[in-house]
C-alpha cells in the first residue's frame, strides 16, 4: 500500500497550532478574562439598595466602575452559581461623573448599605505595553521551544551538523591523522599474536605494493574477540596512531535511535565518508549492540530497526558497492551473539583472538603500568605476575594504582610489596571490615571452616597451593583462603575432583567439629554443583553419560537439548560426585584432627596465617607443584637479595668505622682476613 511516511515535523506543526488555537479561543488562560457581565448605572443603584455589593473599583481612564458581588449574593445578580462564575466575579457599569459615584456611595455607606471600600486605578499609561507583551510573548515562547527541540535534536549530530536533519547522519569521530591519539603498539603489552595480526594491516596500508606484486589483496575486516579488559580498544588505537590514515571510530550504539531507518541511514553515511577519505580505517566498538544474529529478537518480532540496520551494514561492507582502500575493524566480547552472515569471509576476513594474559605477558603488562609509580627494592615483577593469575590488562592496572593509593593511605614515600599483596586481595576480597562485629561462636566457626579447606587442600595432590588463610570479613565474605593456581591449559577429572573435595572442606569441617551446619558454605556450593553440572553436561566425565556434551549455543533456547529422563540421570551423577567428595574430606579431616584443631586456634589467635605456618603444623606437602616450586625459588631468591643486602650493609659500615677510626681494613687475600669480614 502506498501509506505516507511517517514524519515527526507533523506532531510539531499539529502541537504549536493547538497552542495558537487555546490562545486564540481565551482557553489557555493567556489573556486576562473580561467581565462576566455589563449593566445600567440604574441596576448598579438597585444592587447598592440592597446591600449585594462587597466592593468598587473605579478606573478613571476609561470612566467604568467594576463592581464586586458579595459571594451570598452571586447566584441573585449572575443567575448562576460560583462553579460557574468563578469566586470573585464582578459587574462592569459605565458612569458619567465620578463626583455623583462618590456622593452615591457615601449616602449608601451612612445608610449601612455599603461597607467596603472605593478603590481607584489608571492603567492607561501601561495597558498598551501590557497588551503588546501579552499578545507577542506567546508567540516568542513558542518559536523558543521550537528552537530549543531543533538544537537538543541536531546535537552531537556528528560531522557537518544540520539540526535535526542530521539525525540520519554519522557519530563516527574522525581522526584525520590516527597518531593524535599519541598511542602506538609500545603501549600494548603482551598480546604479542594479536599485535602481528594487526601490524599486517598497517603495514599494507603503508606499503601496499608489497602485497599487491604477489596478487594479494588487504583485508577487509579484522574482529577483535576477547574478555572484557584485555586490550581490544587499545589495540584499535594503536592501529590508529601507527597506520597515519583518517580513522573513524564509533559505537555499535551508536547506529541505535528511536526513529525508524536512523540506524541505516547513519551506516550509508559513515562508508560514504569513508570512501571520501580512502585508504581509511573504520573501527565499531561493542558491535554486537548491532550485529547480533537475526530472527533470534525475544519480543517476537518487535524490534526490526536493529535487523535493518545490520542489513545495511552487511551490504556496505561487502555488497554491489566497492570499498576499495576501506578497512572495517571491530571488537566485541560476545562473538557468539553474532549474526554468522557479519561473520564470514569477505566481510571479516580476520577474527583475532585477544585472550587474557599468560604469565609472562602478564610480566610485560606490570612493566607497563609500573613507569609511572616510585617503587622501592621489594617490588618484583615476577612475584606479582605470579600473584595475578586470571587478572586482564584492566585489572592489572587497577592493581598498581590501589596499590599508590594504598601506598599513599599509609604516608609511604615509595610503593612496595606489602601495599601490591594489599592491593590484590582488595580487589578479589573486597574491602577490609575492621569494624564488623563477631561473637566468639562465629569467629570460632569461621576459623574452623577456613582451616577446613586450608587442611583439604594441603593433602589433596592436585588441589591449587595455598599462600594464606584469613578469617578478616571482606566484602560479602567472612572468611577467605588464597591459593595460588596453577595455570593449566588442560584440566582433568582428577584434579577437577580435587578442587570440588577442597571447596567442601569447609562445610565438613562444620558437620565434624561444630556439630551443625551453617550458611557460610553457600559460596563453596555454589561453586561446586556449578563445577559439578559442567564436568557432567559438557565435559562427558560421568559414569551413566560418558563422552557426552550437551552444549548448545541457542541464544534464546526455550527447551532443552536433551529429555526429562536424561535430566534425572544428570542430577542423580551430580548428588552422587558431590557426596562421593564430602565423604572424602570429612575422611581427611578425620585423618587429621589434631593437626586442624592447631591450625583453627592459630587462626582464631592470629586471623591472618600463611603456608609456613601451615607447613609447621602437617609437615611438607606430599605433592610439589609447579607453582609451589616457583613460590619456594622466589622465597629463597628474596632471602638470597636480603642477605647479601645485609652483607653490603655490614661491610660498608666496617669501612666506615676504619675510616673513622684511621685504622687500615684487613687485606682480603688472606683467609683470616676474610673470615673476619664475614
Amino acid at each position: 500500500m502506498n501509506m505516507p511516511r511517517f514524519n515527526m515535523n507533523w506532531i510539531y506543526f499539529l502541537v504549536i497550532a493547538t497552542l495558537i488555537a487555546l490562545y486564540f479561543s481565551n482557553e489557555g488562560g493567556i489573556v486576562e478574562p473580561r467581565p462576566t457581565i455589563e449593566t445600567t448605572y440604574t441596576d448598579f443603584q438597585t444592587y447598592m439598595d440592597k446591600g449585594y455589593v462587597s466592593k468598587l473599583t473605579v478606573d478613571k481612564s476609561q470612566g467604568i466602575v467594576k463592581m464586586y458581588v458579595k459571594p451570598e449574593h452571586i447566584r441573585d445578580v449572575f443567575k448562576q452559581g460560583v462553579e460557574n462564575v468563578g469566586k470573585d466575579p464582578y459587574v462592569s457599569i459605565e458612569i458619567g461623573s465620578i463626583d455623583k459615584l462618590e456622593t452615591f456611595v457615601e449616602e449608601k455607606r451612612a445608610e449601612q448599605k455599603f461597607t467596603g471600600k472605593l478603590n481607584y486605578e489608571s492603567q492607561r499609561g501601561n495597558s498598551f505595553i501590557s497588551n503588546l507583551f501579552w499578545s507577542v510573548f506567546p508567540f516568542l515562547l513558542i518559536i523558543g521551544v521550537w528552537m530549543l527541540m531543533m538544537r537538543r535534536m541536531g546535537g552531537g549530530g556528528g560531522i557537518g551538523g544540520g539540526g535535526i536533519f542530521s539525525v540520519g547522519k554519522s557519530r563516527a569521530k574522525m581522526y584525520e591523522k590516527g597518531g593524535d591519539l599519541g598511542i602506538t603498539f609500545k603501549d600494548v603489552a603482551g598480546q604479542a599474536g594479536a599485535k602481528q595480526e594487526v601490524q599486517e594491516i598497517v603495514e599494507f596500508l603503508k606499503n601496499p605494493q608489497k602485497y599487491t606484486d604477489l596478487g594479494g589483496k588487504i583485508p577487509k575486516g579484522a574482529l577483535l574477540v576477547g574478555p572484557p579488559g584485555t586490550g581490544k580498544t587499545l589495540l584499535a588505537k594503536a592501529v590508529a596512531g601507527e597506520a597515519g590514515v583518517p580513522f573513524f571510530s564509533m559505537s555499535g550504539s551508536d547506529f541505535v535511535e528511536m526513529f525508524v531507518g536512523v540506524g541505516a541511514s547513519r551506516v550509508r553515511d559513515l562508508f560514504s565518508q569513508a570512501k571520501e577519505k580512502s585508504p581509511c580505517i573504520i573501527f565499531i566498538d561493542e558491535i554486537d549492540a548491532v550485529g547480533r544474529a537475526r530472527s533470534k529478537n525475544p519480543a517476537m518480532g518487535g524490534n526490526d530497526e536493529r535487523e535493518n540496520t545490520l542489513n545495511a551494514l552487511l551490504t556496505e561492507m561487502d555488497g554491489f558497492g566497492t570499498n576499495s582502500g576501506v578497512i572495517i575493524l571491530a571488537a566485541t566480547n560476545r562473538a557468539d551473539m553474532l549474526d554468522s552472515a557479519l561473520l564470514r569471509a569477505g566481510r571479516f576476513d580476520r577474527q583475532i583472538h585477544v585472550d587474557l594474559p599468560d604469565l609472562n605477558e602478564r610480566k610485560e603488562v606490570f612493566a607497563v603500568h609500573l613507569k609511572p609509580l616510585k617503587l622501592n627494592d621489594t617490588v618484583d615483577v615476577d612475584f606479582l605476575a605470579r600473584q595475578t593469575p586470571g587478572f586482564s590488562g584492566a585489572d592489572i592496572a587497577n592493581v598498581c594504582n590501589e596499590a599508590a593509593l594504598i601506598a599513599a593511605r599509609h604516608d609511604s614515600q615509595t610503593v612496595g610489596k606489602q601495599d601490591f599483596l594489599d592491593a590484590v586481595d582488595r580487589i578479589i576480597g573486597g574491602l577490609e571490615k575492621k569494624t564488623k562485629v563477631m561473637t566468639q561462636a562465629e569467629k570460632r566457626s569461621i576459623a574452623i571452616h577456613e582451616a577446613g579447606h586450608a587442611t583439604i587442600s594441603w593433602f589433596t595432590e592436585f588441589a591449587n597451593p595455598l599462600v594464606k588463610v584469613s578469617i578478616v570479613p571482606r566484602g560479602q565474605a567472612l572468611g577467605a583462603a588464597w591459593y595460588l593456581p596453577e595455570e593449566r591449559v588442560l584440566q582433568t577429572k582428577e584434579a577437577m575432583l580435587d578442587e570440588m573435595c577442597s571447596l567442601l572442606g569447609g562445610r565438613a569441617a562444620e558437620e565434624l567439629f561444630i556439630g551443625h551446619i551453617s550458611t557460610g558454605a553457600m559460596n563453596d556450593l555454589e561453586r561446586t554443583t556449578k563445577q559439578a553440572y559442567g564436568m557432567i553436561a559438557y565435559a562427558g566425565m560421568s559414569d551413566k553419560l560418558p563422552n557426552i556434551c550437551y552444549y548448545n549455543n541457542a541464544e534464546y533456547q526455550f527447551q532443552r537439548p536433551y529429555s526429562e529422563t536424561t535430566a534425572k540421570i544428570m542430577d542423580d551423577e551430580v548428588l552422587k560426585m558431590i557426596n562421593e567428595q564430602y565423604e572424602r574430606a570429612k575422611n581427611i579431616l578425620t585423618e587429621h584432627a589434631e593437626g586442624h584443631a592447631q591450625l583453627a586456634q592459630m587462626l582464631i589467635d592470629r586471623e591472618v596465617i600463611f603456608a609456613e605456618d601451615v607447613e609447621k603444623i602437617f609437615g611438607k606437602r606430599p605433592w610439589t607443584s609447579r607453582a609451589e616450586e616457583l613460590l619456594e625459588a622466589q622465597m629463597r631468591a628474596d632471602a638470597e637479595r636480603m642477605a647479601a643486602e645485609r652483607t653490603k650493609q655490614l661491610e660498608a659500615e666496617a669501612k666506615q668505622q676504619e675510616a673513622e677510626n684511621g685504622q687500615k681494613a684487613l687485606p682480603d687475600s688472606t683467609e683470616e682476613g676474610k673470615e673476619e669480614k664475614a
